[in-house]
């Protein structure tokens, strides 16, 4: 089985009032988890790798063939969708050579015309090969791979503009954040997110799914724009809830309980059932 694009996927998502969800992975206990919960849930699943995450994986190529390989050694049969998260023009191009199925080319850190212009490259370049494209209207806050966002609202016409090259959905600041939200969040503004459903037909993408409260998540899903949701954060915070659990229970002193393949279980387990639920936030439907 091969990696499908998200093209038909995410216009399907945004035409249902549905999303799909994109999990990042950080290494094979993580990438076996999102692909075990796509499975169980009968639901297509989107796995992605940052920039950071590929070169401490060793590599785009490397990524790409260990989510091949999963798939194929656990028999996985619902759609995959191999995804760049937040590459700059540099890794975009990389990821398209290595294969993957779709990209992230984010250009929000750039002056907005070089951010059109290699928008219209990396989609030129990566729809030649069958590749789907995501970009960047608008800050997402927080920090992802260096890259500093205050968190302002996309702007509509830029929207536009940067819907108009082709690309295949839409990453859209709305007041969400990458990390943790602070307990001050104002929350995301429903407002900027009508305005934008309404100028443009390309499925919108919420980053920072993380800690978003869930009524707050449905409710954008609902309006209809919100096809692509991206979770990383929650799942790291319940890998390390549960191997910290693991060892507070004193179970490294069982019998073989130090065996790294035990203590990563509890944790990969932990990233299964975070994924699992966070489909069901997402009303994405199930196969079969």
């Amino acid at each position: 089985m091969s990696f499908i694009n998200g093209t038909e996927t995410f216009a399907a998502a945004r035409k249902g009032h549905y999303a799909v969800g994109a999990f990042n992975t950080n290494n094979l206990e993580w990438t076996r988890a999102i692909l075990a919960a796509g499975q169980e849930t009968h639901t297509p699943i989107l796995i992605q790798s940052s920039m950071g995450a590929a070169k401490y994986m060793g590599g785009y190529k490397a990524v790409k063939r260990l989510v091949e390989s999963e798939v194929e050694s656990m028999g996985i049969t619902v759609p995959v969708i191999m995804h760049l998260d937040h590459g700059n023009y540099e890794a975009a191009k990389e990821a398209i050579a290595a294969g993957y199925s779709s990209v992230m080319f984010d250009g929000h850190d750039l002056d907005f015309e070089e951010n059109l212009v290699k928008t219209k490259e990396i989609v030129a370049l990566a729809h030649a090969q069958g590749i789907s494209v995501e970009a960047e209207v608008g800050s997402i806050g927080g920090e992802e791979d260096g890259i500093i966002g205050a968190g302002e609202l996309a702007d509509v016409e830029e929207a536009k503009t940067l819907a108009a090259t082709g690309v295949d959905y839409l990453a859209v600041g709305i007041g969400n954040i990458h990390g943790v939200y602070p307990e001050n969040w104002k929350g995301l503004n429903f407002d900027r997110l009508q305005e934008l459903a309404d100028a443009i037909d390309t499925p919108l993408v919420l980053h920072g799914g993380s800690g978003i409260p869930k009524e707050q998540i449905v409710k954008a899903i609902s309006m209809g724009s919100i096809s692509k949701v991206n979770v990383n954060t929650e799942q790291q915070i319940a890998w390390s809830e549960a191997v910290r659990k693991y060892y507070e229970e004193d179970n490294d002193k069982k019998p073989k309980g130090f065996d790294p393949r035990k203590v990563l279980a509890s944790g990969t387990e932990a990233i299964k059932n975070t994924v699992k639920e966070r489909i069901e936030w997402f009303n994405t439907p199930s196969m079969w």
